[in-house]
């Protein structure tokens, strides 16, 4: 077998480019330099702070945070996203890395995550992208649609006493004598019910702009937090449309009385009662609202369907709601990528 040589590599490249590389799209579209400032911030020691120059020089900043959105865009584990860059031509070419070049390993990329989760980056670069949709245009527009999902991590094989001292926030007799088991232990994630299935792990609170299906705000808790808790936090008070769309889960006097007093007009579907069911009028309004609220499913299904599935590898809060929100950030990428699309073959979004 012949040594590959350039024109090898760059028919290699043609081919891909013919197929639609989809990451060669988001590369395209996504102002990667409009992060830099912020995370050289929080991932490079300061040069007066460094004990020595010697060494191997660190990664570039956009360089990991590249690799982590490649986690999140596949849901690849951090050995996983080594031996992909390793392995795939188009990953290496979304790093900006030849064949001859080294990769990132995966306690460098667990590090660069465990480094932005920690100081809450990750939020900051979510704002960060959002205000540059709305500067191409991208507003959040025709109202917006709350809703949760669940996100499982490996479940915990605690005993019932371990799970109640958890719940009251103390740590489990023997655990803190052993710290190798407490250290692979989430204390954070909760269990809950839905549909009749129990679930483990934590919530990815988002609200959804109508017109363009994009994650505008989100909010990460444990999986018990009820839906309606965290409605406040994820309303996005710049969608220039004031229509709430959300299921029955949100609907209380409380959370009428607060979209009403923030001038925001709700279409959350109405719910029926014991010995007083919905009428048939209410009925049909439940069914015109979820074809608007059926739009966040889209989001969510993209996120299981297309971007590896919902489960989360790590343990505790911080992690969790840093990898969500990668996974919220990265969606978004995607989702830029066809409304360009939509936008250069003059079609309507949707």
């Amino acid at each position: 077998m012949g040594q590959m040589g350039f024109y090898d590599v760059a028919n290699r490249y043609a081919g891909l480019d013919a197929k639609g590389d989809p990451l060669l799209k988001i590369d395209a579209v996504v102002p990667w330099e409009t992060f830099r400032a912020r995370l050289e911030a929080a991932w490079r020691t300061r040069p007066e702070d460094r004990k020595s120059t010697a060494g191997r020089k660190p990664w570039d900043a956009v360089v990991m945070f590249k690799a982590i959105v490649l986690c999140a865009l596949y849901n690849l584990s951090d050995d996983q996203v080594k031996y992909q860059l390793r392995d795939r031509l188009s990953f290496m070419r979304f790093l900006g890395l030849g064949l001859e070049d080294r990769v990132p390993d995966a306690k460098t990329v667990w590090l660069y995550r465990e480094i932005l989760a920690r100081e809450g980056v990750i939020e900051e670069l979510f704002d960060e992208f959002d205000g540059y949709l709305k500067r191409q245009g991208y507003l959040a527009m025709g109202g917006q649609i709350i809703d949760a999902s669940i996100v499982p991590v490996p479940k915990q094989r605690n005993s019932r006493d371990e799970n109640a001292q958890i719940k009251n926030g103390e740590i489990p007799e023997g655990w803190a004598d052993r710290p190798a088991k407490h250290s692979q232990k989430d204390t954070d994630a909760r269990w809950t019910k839905k549909h009749g299935k129990s679930h483990y792990g934590y919530k990815n609170h988002v609200s959804v702009d109508r017109k363009h299906k994009l994650v505008r705000r989100y909010q990460v808790t444990d999986a018990s937090v009820h839906d309606s808790r965290v409605m406040d936090d994820v309303l996005d008070a710049d969608n220039t449309a004031s229509g709430v769309w959300a299921d029955s889960a949100y609907r209380s006097a409380e959370s009428e009385a607060k979209l009403e007093e923030k001038g925001l007009n709700s279409r959350i579907h109405r719910k029926g009662h014991r010995n007083k069911p919905l009428s048939e009028r209410e009925k049909q309004g439940n069914k015109t609202r979820s074809r608007v609220r059926a739009r966040v499913e889209h989001v969510f299904g993209a996120q299981s369907n297309d971007m590896g599935g919902p489960l989360v590898r790590s343990i505790g809060l911080v992690r969790a709601r840093a990898r969500i929100g990668l996974k919220n950030l990265a969606y978004n990428m995607r989702r830029l990528v066809q409304l360009e699309g939509l936008a250069a073959a003059g079609v309507r979004s949707g």
